[in-house]
């Protein structure tokens, strides 16, 4: 089965990530502020 049949539109290939990953913004920290100091 060739592998360009199984993949989907949303599915990247590393070489892709590769040309992409300098595009993206950086990451920020996930979820919301703690309400309580630790």
């Amino acid at each position: 089965m060739d592998t360009l049949a199984v993949t989907r539109r949303f599915d990247l290939t590393d070489v892709q990530w590769a040309v992409l990953e300098p595009l993206l913004p950086a990451g920020k920290r996930p979820g919301r502020p703690s309400s309580w100091s630790r």
